[in-house]
């Protein structure tokens, strides 16, 4: 079985409630009519009847809960609980109530943080910061998380590295300016992404271009500060630094350079030192070896909320809402 169809499975197993609030986007549609067939997930899609009816039409979304912003019974709790987080940045009743109106992403958050959903999918047709502001704004980082970061998952074919054939690669999407400690965290946080999603126990690679020491430069010191760092802060996750990719993945490079490491030759989680390099790693091993590239999936917040792709299609959509409902499913335990 597929990764992804694994996912599809969990998700179906325990049934979480996922907005959308993209109700603008045609492709928001197509995939909820298909979520919900499968089961994988119960649905709440944001939206007024105007926007409903224009671009939904065609699509079976029966089963999905439709919330008007500018008509919803539970508007009021949710401005009130918008003003009780944002008012010292000087949120008003009235400021909270344009901007719900103004940006769906807003009202998802707040029902979430309400508890009447359990996670939020956008990016459709919003950029990245436009998804991940009003999380970070209202739903905020776990307790002792500094930030967030973006992980794929990475399905090789025929390939017996990694967890036959599965990766977590980080961060190849959030954070331009990483540095040991960002590096440390996204480390601990893709262990346990690792974890959660795959089911194996996480060995972490803190890559670079130097491998214990082969070469000298400040950023090799980095990562050797970020793994000293990660192993202090997470010590339940194998996690080792600073490797070269090649002494990371094989066995037998690992064994000739870094003999005495449990990560070498079979690290199955990629941290890589900067988020040019895991946005290139990514991209070359989807392209290259015809990977399944799953993400970016954000890790660190409080609750799921997950980012797409404006090019995505419908089925990245519902692949992204299952990875959102498992999610759910770990935080709430």
């Amino acid at each position: 079985m597929k990764f992804i169809e694994k996912i599809f499975e969990q998700a179906k197993a325990d049934k979480k409630t996922i907005v959308l609030p993209e109700s603008m986007d045609k492709r928001t549609y197509d995939a909820a009519e298909k979520i919900l067939k499968m089961g994988i997930a119960n649905l709440i899609i944001i939206g007024t009847p105007e926007e409903i009816a224009e671009y939904g039409k065609g699509y079976d979304i029966s089963g999905a809960v439709i919330v008007d912003p500018f008509n919803d019974p539970n508007k009021q709790k949710y401005i009130d609980i918008f003003v009780e987080l944002r008012g010292a940045k000087g949120v008003t009743p009235e400021s909270a109530k344009e901007q719900m109106e103004k940006d769906y992403m807003y009202y998802a958050c707040l029902m979430c943080k309400c508890g009447d959903a359990d996670g939020a999918v956008s990016g459709a047709c919003h950029s990245t910061g436009n998804t991940i502001r009003p999380a970070l704004q209202l739903l905020k980082c776990k307790p002792g998380i500094s930030g967030v970061s973006g992980f794929f998952v990475m399905d090789v074919p025929n390939c017996e590295l990694g967890e036959n054939g599965l990766f977590v690669f980080a961060d190849c999407a959030v954070n331009p300016d990483n540095d040991a400690d960002k590096m440390a965290e996204t480390a601990g946080l893709s262990a346990e992404s690792f974890k959660t999603f795959i089911g194996a126990e996480p060995k972490v690679a803190m890559l670079s271009f130097s491998t214990k020491g082969s070469a000298k430069h400040e950023r090799v010191d980095m990562v050797a500060e970020a793994t000293a760092k990660a192993k202090e802060r997470f010590p339940q996750y194998e996690i080792d630094g600073e490797l070269q990719l090649d002494a990371a993945l094989v066995p037998e490079v690992g064994e000739l350079k870094a003999p005495d490491s449990k990560v070498a030759g079979h690290a199955n989680t990629l941290v890589f030192p900067s988020l040019e390099a895991g946005n290139i790693g990514y991209k070359l091993v989807q392209r290259l070896a015809k990977a399944e590239a799953y993400g970016p999936i954000l890790q660190g917040l409080s609750l799921p909320v997950n980012d797409l792709s404006r090019g995505c299609y419908a089925d990245d959509i519902v692949g992204t809402v299952a990875l959102t409902a498992v999610q759910a499913q770990n935080a709430a335990k």
